[in-house]
Order: C-alpha cells, then structure tokens, then sequence
C-alpha cells in the first residue's frame, strides 16, 4: 500500500464510522466540524481556520519552498434521508443519513491530513477544505466569498465523488464537463378562493398549474438543440388545500432544469418563466418565482485531467472514461469555473446500492485508493516544481 497509509487506516475508517453516525444536513453540521477540527489539530497544519462561509474547515500543509498551492475539497453535509442500514455506527440523528458518502469523502481527505503531517510535501502548499452545504448548492459560494478563502492564492483544485455502479477501486474520468449544471425553480400562482359550488366567483390556478407542469416538462423538446442534453423535471406541484368546499385560490409548481451547458441553461430559464407568465396572464392570475439551489457545471481542466490520468497510471489503477458527463450536480463546479483542476470518480461496487437510497453506505474498502490518488496527485505537482 504507497504512502504507508496501513498504519493509520484502522484510525481513518473509525473516524468514517463516527462521522457516519453524527451526521447533520446542510448548513448544520457543527458537531461534524468540530469533530473534523479537533482530528486536523493533531495532525499538525500550519494554518487551521473555522467558520469558513458557515461551518467549513481550511487546514493548510506547507513544504517551506516555494511552489503551487493545492486545494483538496470533501464535503461536511448529509442528508435528510432516513439511514436503513443495520451497523452499529448508523445514523443517530432521525431522519438523516450520509446517504451521498461524504463521510467517506471526509475520511479520505482526512488520510490526507495524516499523511503530510509527515511533511512529506517537496515544494508549495496543500490546503485542504472540509465544504458544508454542498447538497443545497450554497456551499461553495459561500466557501469562495469568505475572506478567509480568500486570502488563499491557489493554482488547482481537486475533488472525488464515489460512485455506486461501478467497480470497486476503478478511476471514471472525464475531460471537460464532468457534471451537469442545474438550478431550482418554484413558481406560485396566486388567484382567489370561492365556494367550491361557486367557482366562477373566484380565480382557481388550477389549469394554470397543470399546463405549466406540461410545459414544463416538454420545453426541452422545443427549446434546445439535438445535439445538446437538457432536462426539465417537475419535482413538486400543489393546489389549495384539503378543503372540499373551497375553489382554490393559489397553487405551486417546482421544477428542476439541467444541462451540460451553461448558456442552454440560461436559455432554458428564460423559456419557463415565460410559459409560466403567459400562463399566469391567460388565468389573470398573479405569478411570482424563485430560483433555488443553483449549480454550475462541473469543468475538468486539461492540466488537471492529465494531472488525475497519471496519479491514476502510476497507482495502476483501472480507468474508465466515460463518453458523456453525469446528469447530477456537484457545486465543485464553482470552483473549477476559476481555479485549474478536475473532479473523478472512484467505483465503490457495480452492485452498490445507489446515491441517496436509504440503503446506501460508503464501501471502507476503497478509501486508501481515494487517499493515494490524492496524494499522488499532490505529488506530481510538487516534485514536479522542485525539479525545474
């Protein structure tokens, strides 16, 4: 196993055990931070910032020569999604789970932090970022804008994602758009209510909100290219209320759009807000809207695909490249849309029960190979610039 990381791998799949069981949805994950800071002073950073754009963590790695500054991102949040697996670090909060494996994620970075405690880096500085709310959307934002990210004059970034579906161990690249970008969008319609034996003394949005959910659901079809992907997905539609004796006076619909590509999905923006105004003015009713939970486009750059591709030949590592990006979204894309770099994926099982099932758990068996592709990667670089 490279990088001696056997001596420290029965402590790593402990603290993914814990983790897994304290775990806290987006934006509250305080215990997970603490826990996650009290384990990085141990391992000696030269710099640990907290509170970073919520409940994030910095911890920064540095040689003392000069060199790139990498950034290593993992994610605090989990979901609000019940834990149905029978181990005894499950879940203890209701309701909740790490269903996305960012307990594993953390594990692995956590590896990481072990490792160069060792001082093992050549040139430059590794900065390690634990990320909360990546499953809102709002992490990373949040994250960039802090002034304490700021002050970080970084040259890469990289990230993992494990994926259900795939081999155990095996590497799934992509060069250029690795995920899907997407946005959020709740339309209310707002008319008046009436007796229900009087209907036409009010304004139901009834059949406002039945053809907006067709609409929307055939937009891509009329609003973007053969050649481009594009998804409209109603999530959530509701009328009035269990009330048998009232004509409805407002009524929501949700939807999630998504592409490959950032200006389709500006496109595809403008298209629904104007069926849903069209619709709203067809009905006299008012309308009003909200976009929620944006993610941009997840963007392998060149240096940091190669940069992956070789971490990944000299581990001997099996690599898939897939043909198309993945249809969901990551919020990592906020940062690759600045910093050079790339996000892979890592095989945890081509029987593995999928991302966000209740049954889902992060395979332990895989977090050295995340651990030494992260290194491998950090090591690529920095020797790299110590031996120009």
């Amino acid at each position: 196993m490279p990088f001696n990381i056997e001596q420290h791998l029965d402590e790593i799949t402990k603290l993914r055990h814990r983790l897994h069981a304290m775990a806290e949805v987006s934006g509250e994950e305080q215990d997970t931070s603490e826990y996650i800071a009290d384990f990085l002073e141990s391992t000696k950073p030269d710099q640990l910032k907290t509170g970073v754009g919520g409940n994030g963590i910095l911890a920064t790695y540095a040689s003392g020569n000069a060199g790139p500054h990498i950034l290593i991102r993992c994610e605090l949040d989990a979901l609000p999604i019940s834990d149905q697996i029978e181990v005894d670090y499950r879940s203890q909060t209701e309701g909740v789970g790490h269903k996305c494996g960012h307990d594993g994620h953390m594990a692995m970075v956590c590896g990481v932090a072990r490792l160069l405690q060792q001082r093992t880096l050549q040139s430059g500085k590794v900065t390690l970022l634990f990320q909360p709310a990546e499953e809102t959307g709002k992490g990373a934002e949040r994250v960039i804008e802090d002034e304490q990210f700021q002050e970080l004059d970084l040259d890469y970034c990289f990230a993992l994602h494990n994926l259900p579906g795939f081999e155990k161990h095996q590497l799934v690249m992509r060069k250029d758009v690795f995920a899907a970008a997407s946005v959020g969008l709740i339309v209310n319609f707002q008319g008046s209510t009436a007796h229900a034996a009087h209907p036409e003394e009010g304004k139901s949005p009834a059949l406002a909100m039945a053809q907006t959910v067709q609409a929307f659901s055939s937009a891509p079809q009329f609003y973007s290219p053969l050649e481009k992907a594009a998804k409209v997905t109603v999530i959530n539609a509701n009328l009035g209320e269990r009330a048998f004796g009232t004509s409805p006076g407002k009524a929501t619909v949700m939807a999630t759009l998504r592409t490959y590509d950032g200006d389709l999905l500006e496109k595809l923006k403008t298209k629904c807000l104007d069926i849903a105004r069209r619709t709203a003015e067809t009905y006299e009713l008012s309308m009003d809207y909200e976009w929620v939970e944006p993610f941009p486009a997840t963007t392998n750059a060149k240096d940091g695909y190669k940069l992956v591709q070789l971490a990944a030949e000299k581990l001997e590592l099996n690599i898939y490249e897939k043909p198309s990006p993945f249809s969901w979204s990551e919020d990592f894309g906020h940062f690759t849309s600045d910093i050079p770099g790339a996000m892979f994926g890592l095989g945890i099982g081509e029987e593995h029960p999928a991302l966000h099932a209740e049954s889902y758990d992060f395979e332990d068996e895989v977090i050295p190979t995340g651990i030494s592709m992260f290194m491998q990667i950090i090591t690529e670089i920095s020797s790299s610039n110590n031996n120009e």
